[in-house]
Parts: C-alpha cells; structure tokens; sequence
C-alpha cells in the first residue's frame, strides 16, 4: 500500500509540470486571482506548427544544436579518451578534462570570446557550436573512462595480434561493446547543449535564440503562455530520452 501511494506521489509529481505549463500553453487573459486563465485558445500552438514564428525557429535551432553537438563530442570524446587511458600521464589529461567544470559558463565563455571574436564566430551558429562543444567534449572523455579498462585494452591488442586491422576491431569489437555507453554519452551530452543558457548566451551575443534563451526572454517580458509553451518544448526531449533510456539503453547493459 505504501509503494503505491509513494509512486502515486513521484508519478504525479513528474506529470504535474506538464500539466501545468500545457494548461498555460493554451491559455489567454490570466488575471489575479483567478487559479486559471480566463480563455483558452491553440493559437499559441498554432504559430508553432504553421509559419515560421520564432519559437518555431528557436525549436528547430536547438535541436540543430543539441544533435551537432551531441555527435561531435560522443565520437571526440570516445577517440580520445581511448588515447588518455593508455598515455603515460593519464591522470594529468584526466585532471585537464575537468577544468570547463571549475568555472561557471559564463566566466569560462569571458576567457575564451577573444578567440571567438578574433575568428568572427561570436554571434554565429557556429561558435555557439563550438562553446558548447567545450563543455560537452570534456564530459565525454571522462565518461568514456570507465569504458576503456584494462580487459578491453587486452581484447583491443588481441584482436590485432591476431590479424585483424583497426578498422575491424572497431566496428566488430569496441563499437559493440560500447553501445549502450555510445547512446548514453550522446543522450547526455545532447542535454548539456540543450538546457546550456550563460555560454550560449555570452558567445552568440543575444543573436542566437536557442529555446532555453527564449524561455528567458518570454519570462523577462511577462509573456506567461509562451513562456509556458517554450518550457514545455524545452522539457519534452528530456523525457522522450529518459524514456528511451529505461527502455532500450539500460535493458541492454
């Protein structure tokens, strides 16, 4: 009886967001003090799904980014941690890779906008690419670390001595054993990029409106339903992969 009220509770409190900010997504006029909206319409959801309306774009952008970023440091962050486990100094790399962590994203983007600036890549796509590549590269190189043990180093060396080239041994033996970490380590690092906001804001110079920065905006402008709209965009593809996650990855270890 106790796990089911205690799982009733943690289901309810999971739903309730959603609830919440879609009840807000299709309301109009909400004035104190009043528990809901006074009108209901979808032309909030409306001018997402026909047009090009900026949270349309923010939307599309973000996924853009999140999918980029996500890849690039999956398949970085996997070569290269392969490289720090068998270097004579592992843990200094190791040490290094934790740096972007120490600082918040704003005074990490303050040290390296010169960079961006001398490259002409501040207000662009592709330096907010870049900026949130450093903190998602990182991460992977120090999650691929439990990967890369001293069995599977063997088995690596092992299958060469045996004659097998590089290429063979990776797609016949690390990939598979890597799998389930590949898809975790992408599902991760796609959500640092999807829910980062100081770095994406310093670098892209307000130009470059993810839907975690138009969130912000909505909320700074009181514009509480599409504020409530882009939250609940902005919380759907954490949940799809939380799902994904218990249903494919997990079972699968």
């Amino acid at each position: 009886m106790l796990r089911r009220i205690l799982t009733a509770i943690l289901i309810t409190a999971i739903l309730l967001p959603f609830l919440f900010f879609g009840v807000l997504s299709v309301g109009q006029a909400w004035f104190y003090p009043s528990i809901l909206p006074q009108r209901f319409t979808l032309s909030n959801w409306q001018e997402l799904l026909v047009g090009q309306s900026e949270l349309q774009l923010s939307l599309l952008l973000s996924l853009l980014l999140g999918m980029g970023v996500a890849i690039l440091a999956t398949l970085a962050g996997f070569v290269i941690s392969k490289e720090i486990a068998r270097a004579k100094y592992k843990n200094r790399w190791l040490l290094l890779a934790y740096w972007p962590f120490v600082l918040s994203p704003v005074v990490l983007a303050i040290l390296v906008q010169r960079f961006f600036l001398l490259t002409g890549m501040s207000g662009e796509v592709i330096g907010v690419l870049l900026g949130q590549f450093i903190l998602a590269f990182p991460f992977a190189v120090i999650f691929f670390q439990s990967f890369w043990t001293y069995e599977i180093l063997q088995m690596e060396q092992q299958s060469q001595t045996l004659g097998a080239s590089a290429v063979y041994t990776l797609q016949q033996v690390l990939l598979p054993l890597a799998k389930p970490l590949l898809l975790i380590c992408f599902f991760q690092t796609f959500l640092i990029s999807w829910f980062e906001y100081g770095l994406t804001q310093f670098i892209g110079l307000g130009k470059i409106k993810t839907l975690t920065i138009l969130v912000f905006k909505y909320v700074n402008e009181a514009n509480i339903f599409h504020a409530a709209l882009a939250s609940l965009l902005l919380m759907l593809p954490p949940a799809l992969l939380l799902w994904l996650n218990k249903k494919f990855v997990f079972r699968g270890i």
